[in-house]
């Protein structure tokens, strides 16, 4: 587990932004139960995440269409509610960061690690627009 005082900073640097934070596996299951679409963020205390995954994630908001609900949970912090979240995403394996878009409970869009790390958050930004204007 990292130190609430290392990582208070990188959670607030989306919850700020108006992202729920996800503490529990029964907070993300009510989110993603949600009617409409739900963007979750897993969040991470790595460069990529710092300097791709969260920028991107707030960039993409600035769009027509837009996810009805944003929402985040911590690796390395939020345990239960990182694997109940990682539950959702399945097939895909465990990344963090990871960023997913969920309709009416279904997953309908990924960003796995391998997709943010090294790619800009305008890149990442323009990634998750695509989605939202498929799908929200």
């Amino acid at each position: 587990m990292y130190p609430e005082h290392l990582t208070a900073p990188m959670a607030k640097d989306l919850t700020d932004h108006g992202f729920n934070s996800l503490k529990s596996a029964t907070d993300v299951d009510v989110a993603i139960a949600q009617k409409g679409t739900t963007l979750l963020v897993v969040n991470s205390v790595c460069g990529c995440a710092a300097a791709n995954a969260r920028p991107g994630a707030k960039f993409s908001l600035d769009n027509e269409k837009k996810p009805d609900h944003t929402t985040t949970v911590f690796a390395g912090v939020d345990f239960e509610a990182v694997e109940k979240a990682r539950e959702y995403m399945l097939p895909y394996p465990p990344s963090s960061p990871a960023i997913a878009l969920f309709k009416d409970g279904k997953l309908v869009h990924v960003l796995e690690r391998h997709h943010i790390e090294g790619r800009s958050a305008q890149i990442i930004a323009a990634n998750l627009k695509m989605a939202y204007d498929q799908f929200c």
